[in-house]
């Protein structure tokens, strides 16, 4: 079994990993699978986004903690083979791995129903198709490629939504224009309160929110391939409360004061919605290039995060030898080549079943979310009673209020599964991936253990 951790060339600037943090986290949960949870929670949404925000960002914060720490950690998944049992390493390991090829697949998904706004008969599965293709060539030519490409499509949305914000501010405080008539803060709580179906409302859209924020652990798996990890990872987790307020909670808050919450289309994306709804044809247009260039940002990240989490597994004997060779440039080439090839699975359920596959892919990377985030803090825990006082002390970028921040987390965690196991709709996915875990966990039992 080779034990060698993996090299990657060392090419990502400070402003790559902040942005790839971004993208990572502004996707298709967002930008479609918001629409289905304001029609499930109303204004509650808000709430919802704000709760599983605080979460991930004090889940990043133990990650950065560990990050920096153990520098010589390749991935996220390494340090809970470490530090909590090699059991747990290849669960993780293979689960981490299974999210963002699922995450890839939701993403091909969703910009195959977006380019349905300019082509309503174009084969959703085309698109999809055309989709990973280019990004696996974005991927196969070089680090700095795909952080040039996730730069430029991150501050593209970034940008949008700034001025989504702004413009649909504007119209609430000063009405102007016919579509400023109904436009109204007050249309947060004016029809049926903030919570119009109850705390039930409010909790069944945790898992969507959950689902939305995944992705912002991969600044774990970018700190291996940064200049300067120790500057550019905190400026990036730091962000993540301002921008979990500024892009989900701000943008919604004002999506739902332009218009009615009740009036917002639970399949389609709300951005784009909302500017037609007011007469704004053109701008929907824009939007949908700029929510069209999210998702391919976001299945950029997976195809990136993949590659490198096959990679360091099976540099670990977790996974077959092939998959840690690296090219001559430090890339994993086999291994994205692998998860890439298991992406196809989603070009083929786009072809077979365009309509469901987003939703139910959206629940069972919630569901997969959930262990990958206990994983974290537990490592967190296990890496924290190890050390002596003084090197407690001596802590680079240490986590807010521990221990308590990672009780948080675990309450947080706890909820969600809960949730996923009453919810009706949720509760397939949530099934589903206890069968992933358990499998997973039988198959390291009986040839994993065994060999070492």
């Amino acid at each position: 079994m080779t034990t060698e951790t993996p090299r990657f060339a060392r090419t990502l600037k400070t402003r790559h990993i902040q942005f790839i943090a971004i993208g990572g986290a502004i996707g298709a949960g967002l930008f479609l699978g918001s629409g289905a949870a304001i029609a499930q929670a109303g204004p509650s949404v808000l709430i919802a986004y704000a709760m599983a925000g605080l979460a991930v960002f004090l889940m990043a914060r133990a990650l950065g903690e560990l990050t920096l720490n153990r520098p010589a950690v390749p991935a996220f998944t390494s340090h809970v083979d470490d530090l909590v049992g090699h059991w747990a390493g290849f669960i993780s390991g293979w689960s981490y791995w299974l999210i963002w090829v699922l995450v890839g697949i939701a993403e091909i998904t969703a910009a195959g129903v977006f380019v349905k706004f300019w082509a309503p008969d174009f084969p959703q599965w085309i698109t999809a198709l055309m989709t990973l293709v280019g990004l696996y060539i974005a991927n196969r030519v070089g680090v700095r490629l795909f952080g040039e490409v996730e730069f430029a499509l991150t501050l593209i949305k970034v940008a949008a939504i700034v001025l989504l914000i702004v413009g649909g501010a504007a119209l609430v405080l000063f009405g102007f224009g016919a579509a400023g008539k109904d436009a109204s803060f007050a249309n947060l709580w004016s029809r049926g309160g903030m919570f119009p179906f109850g705390l039930a409302g409010l909790f069944a859209v945790l898992p969507t929110a959950l689902f939305s924020f995944g992705g912002t652990e991969l600044v774990g798996v970018t700190a291996a391939e940064s200049e300067d990890p120790e500057r550019s990872l905190p400026k990036a987790i730091n962000g993540v409360i301002l921008r979990i307020l500024l892009f989900y909670v701000g943008s919604l808050a004002v999506i739902m004061a332009v218009t009615p919450w009740s009036g917002i289309p639970a399949n389609e994306s709300p951005f784009v919605a909302v500017l037609q709804k007011i007469g704004l044809s053109g701008a929907a247009g824009v939007i949908n290039f700029v929510v069209l260039s999210a998702v391919i940002s976001s299945c950029n990240s997976g195809v990136f995060a993949t590659g490198r989490v096959l990679s360091a597994m099976a540099a670990r004997g977790q996974a077959p030898a092939f998959l840690a060779r690296n090219d001559k440039r430090q890339l994993p080439t086999n291994a994205i080549t692998a998860s890439t090839l298991a992406m196809l699975v989603g070009v083929g359920l786009n072809y077979a079943f365009p309509e469901q596959v987003f939703g139910y892919v959206m629940s069972l990377v919630a569901a997969l979310l959930l262990w990958t985030w206990l994983m974290v803090v537990l490592a967190h825990f296990s890496f924290r009673r190890r050390l002596a006082a003084e090197e407690r002390a001596a802590l680079r970028f240490p986590t807010l209020l521990y221990p308590a921040s990672n009780w948080i987390v675990i309450a947080f965690i706890a909820l969600v599964t809960v949730v996923m196991a009453i919810e009706p709709s949720a509760r397939p996915t949530f099934y589903t991936a206890v069968i992933w875990f358990s499998g997973v966990g039988l198959i390291y039992a009986l040839f994993v253990r065994r060999r070492r």
